[in-house]
């Protein structure tokens, strides 16, 4: 997802979105650890990069509220 659709979110949906994000990496993760060929092998960068600019929403969110 593209940072102007995640900043469009609300703080509820990014939480949300972050668990399951978390969620398909941990298991892309054991598959590739386990020796499965992955049918995108660039998706966990996607779902790492994807991770940490919601990330970043939620810090710049947390640092305009103070």
């Amino acid at each position: 997802m593209k940072a102007k659709e995640l900043k469009a979110l609300s703080e509820l949906d990014l939480s949300k979105k972050t668990q399951e994000l978390r969620k398909e990496l941990v298991k892309l993760r054991a598959q590739s650890r386990t020796g499965t060929t992955l049918k995108n092998p660039l998706q966990i960068r996607m779902l790492k990069r994807t991770l940490a600019r919601i990330l970043t929403i939620n810090n710049q969110r947390r640092n305009t509220k103070q």
